[in-house]
């Protein structure tokens, strides 16, 4: 799937979108599931950090397929990460911020529902957006600008009086999960704007600079699983809690992030917008069928206005004078790691 030709046809974007949309709504469902019905609750400290090692190991597996052999792996890796100190305590910096808004997600999905959150999180576009002008100097057409206040409107509606999900037992707190998720679109927007600086001041392959952040990554996460649950850790065990679901969901996170790559290359902001909004909706069938969703008027009208300000923000624009903000490239990092 990383060696497509470049005339790709619209059966296999389809076909891409169409598994991106089914693992982006499956791995919020599953997640919340895990945060909610499992007897013993696993550290969501540890799940972070061992999707950090998984998403190290598969992009050295296709930095080596890139590469085409061994030894130039190896060269690669000898100049690019343990001759690059520099670059490993500049990647350092999204690494800390991407851990912070992978634990956030977490913590959100374990007091809102599934389809709350996923509509929540679409916050993430005006955030990205809104860094991309600031620190790239970058301008948003008029349309884009309306279609962004337009998805902040729909996200209040859609908060004003949340929806319930009367299946779940667990005591649960909606203003800090939205408080979470606005840490984690912050993060978002801010480490994926910095990433893409990092990405065009060289020419560096993309997979050596996630390795770099991976790395990084990795000790960050491990960092914050002492940190904020150490002496829980060392009483019960790294893996305590852990079930076939949550091998799933971690499995979900590294590997779709990696798949939703090819879907970055080969789409385009439109495409993408369709697949969000269709992810947005199998959410929300799944919550109301598994956690007895019930669904407001508000949250209705909220998701419409969400879906819809998705589509016109990927319209393509019509002033070639400007660069339109892309945030394929943007976002590219952060849909590595959430999916």
């Amino acid at each position: 799937y990383f060696c497509v030709s470049e005339n790709v046809t619209l059966l296999f974007k389809l076909y891409c979108l169409t598994v991106m949309t089914l693992v982006a709504a499956t791995y919020t469902i599953a997640l919340r599931y895990t945060r909610t019905s499992e007897t013993e609750l696993y550290f969501a400290t540890t799940a972070v950090c061992i999707t950090e090692v998984i998403k190290l190991i598969l992009s050295v597996g296709i930095l080596a397929k890139e590469t085409g052999s061994l030894s130039r792996l190896m060269t690669s890796l000898r100049e690019n990460v343990l001759g690059s100190p520099k670059e490993l305590l500049k990647l350092s910096v999204p690494s800390v911020v991407y851990a912070v808004q992978n634990n956030m997600a977490f913590l959100a999905l374990s007091n809102l529902d599934a389809a709350v959150y996923q509509v929540t999180y679409q916050l993430k576009i005006p955030c990205t957006a809104l860094c991309t002008v600031l620190m790239l100097n970058r301008s948003l057409s008029k349309l884009q600008w309306f279609s962004v206040f337009m998805l902040c409107g729909g996200v209040t509606l859609v908060q004003w009086k949340p929806a319930q999900a009367t299946k779940v037992q667990m005591e649960q707190n909606p203003w800090l999960g939205f408080g979470a998720i606005a840490v984690a679109v912050l993060c978002s927007g801010f480490a994926g704007v910095y990433f893409e600086k990092v990405l065009k001041s060289s020419d560096t392959s993309l997979w050596v600079r996630n390795i770099q952040m991976y790395l990084s990554g990795i000790v960050v996460t491990l960092a914050g699983v002492y940190m904020s649950e150490g002496a829980q850790v060392l009483e019960r065990g790294f893996f305590y809690g852990y079930t076939y679901c949550v091998a799933f969901v971690i499995l979900l996170a590294s590997v779709g992030g990696l798949y939703t790559s090819v879907v970055v290359k080969y789409t385009d902001n439109i495409m993408k917008g369709f697949s969000a909004a269709a992810a947005i909706i199998l959410s929300t069938v799944a919550s109301v069928m598994l956690f007895g969703l019930q669904i407001t008027v508000s949250f209705s009208l909220g998701t419409l206005l969400v879906c819809i300000s998705i589509y016109l923000y990927g319209l393509p624009r019509q002033d070639t004078t400007k660069i339109q903000p892309s945030l394929e490239t943007v976002n590219l990092k952060e849909k590595l790691i959430n999916v």
